[in-house]
């Protein structure tokens, strides 16, 4: 059986359930959904959807980095909209995030989202 090595940094917030910030299996990185938390204060960043996904993505840039990986690695994305109104906003920042890379995504509109955010992402990447 494949060794699961657990992936936590103090530049992301911390996972407030029992899970981890990103787990990695072999070369593969897989992290948990990122929300528009403050790392130092827990709290949900003030703003909009744009605003939120400025910050869900350093807060996936910082579990990456410390995972051994990058944006330019990720593989795949699912990314979780309280409102599909919401997408041009998110996909603009999330565009500028990736450069010219562009990995697999799917997008999804749900019902909500933990502590009332507009937008949840998760990724996978290789090492």
């Amino acid at each position: 059986m494949a060794n699961i090595d657990i992936v936590s940094t103090d530049q992301a917030p911390k996972a407030i359930g029992p899970y981890a910030q990103a787990t990695i299996v072999g070369n593969m990185v897989y992290t948990a959904g990122q929300i528009a938390l403050d790392p130092a204060t827990m709290d949900v960043v003030p703003g909009d959807v744009a605003a939120q996904t400025v910050q869900v993505m350093k807060n996936l840039s910082a579990v990456l980095a410390a995972a051994g990986s990058d944006f330019g690695r990720v593989v795949k994305t699912t990314v979780f909209l309280a409102d599909m109104a919401d997408f041009s906003a998110m996909n603009e920042v999330y565009a500028k995030s990736f450069g010219n890379h562009r990995p697999a995504r799917s997008t999804v509109a749900v019902l909500g989202l933990p502590r009332g955010v507009r937008v949840e992402i998760e990724c996978v990447a290789v090492r």
